[in-house]
């Protein structure tokens, strides 16, 4: 029992001190943070607090806008924690296969499935929607990283529908902090198993691509690269 109540004391100094290194962190990007945090708290407290007089319950009322005001204020907290986090990853590679980390136990994702010299990338999940590829970089130079993705979706899980998304802030894109809800606004096609099916196909094929044996040395003439291999151009 003692030994519970330490593991407890000891986890909530590291909960302040998340709480605290995520504040300074959102403050560095929306300066107002601080006054908007305790507008929303006094503001949902000071309308409690007038009700409970109203009504002649000013105690009751005052403790349950106290509470109201603590969940109000975590909540815009979040959200703007978000935001924050949001724009300082916007345009850095990688930004979007850290968000489809995040985006749920239903989804499986692989981060880099393809990518060029220039870094630009195409990410997979697999979901109850199907398949998302999710590209990042340059639109001129990732289309072709992009179609020839789908292509290969097409020959491998040709029953399985594929969705194609580019993140950016251009016209026909997907801005990074709505890459999660849109993923999740799109119709759901697919079964438990059938997911768990796509995702067994798309890993088997995955290993017997990496296992395949490559002479060494230089490549000789006239030998290509099996269809579907990884990609780097």
């Amino acid at each position: 029992m003692a030994r519970k109540d330490n593991a407890a004391d000891a986890a909530n100094p590291g909960r302040l001190k998340q709480i605290a290194l995520t504040y300074k962190m959102t403050r560095r990007a929306d300066k107002k943070i601080g006054l908007v945090l305790a507008a929303v708290g006094i503001a949902i407290f000071g309308v409690f607090l007038a009700i409970g007089f109203l009504i002649g319950h000013p105690v009751y009322l005052g403790i349950a806008g106290f509470l109201f005001a603590v969940l109000g204020t975590a909540i815009v907290f979040g959200r703007r924690a978000e935001r924050a986090a949001f724009g300082q990853m916007e345009g850095q590679p990688g930004a979007a296969a850290a968000v489809l980390d995040n985006i749920g136990r239903q989804w499986t994702t692989t981060p880099a499935i393809a990518m060029n010299r220039s870094q630009d990338v195409v990410h997979r999940a697999v979901g109850k929607a199907g398949i998302v590829l999710v590209a990042e970089g340059n639109p001129n130079r990732v289309k072709s990283l992009l179609a020839a993705e789908k292509r290969k979706m097409a020959r491998i899980v040709a029953d399985v529908p594929v969705h194609d998304l580019m993140v950016g802030t251009g016209e026909g894109q997907v801005p990074l902090k709505k890459l999660r809800t849109t993923m999740l606004k799109l119709p759901r096609v697919l079964s438990g198993p059938q997911v768990t099916a796509t995702n067994d196909r798309l890993r088997a094929m995955g290993d017997l691509m990496s296992n395949m044996p490559l002479p060494k040395g230089p490549m000789p003439k006239g030998m290509r690269m099996p269809r579907g291999g990884p990609k780097m151009r």
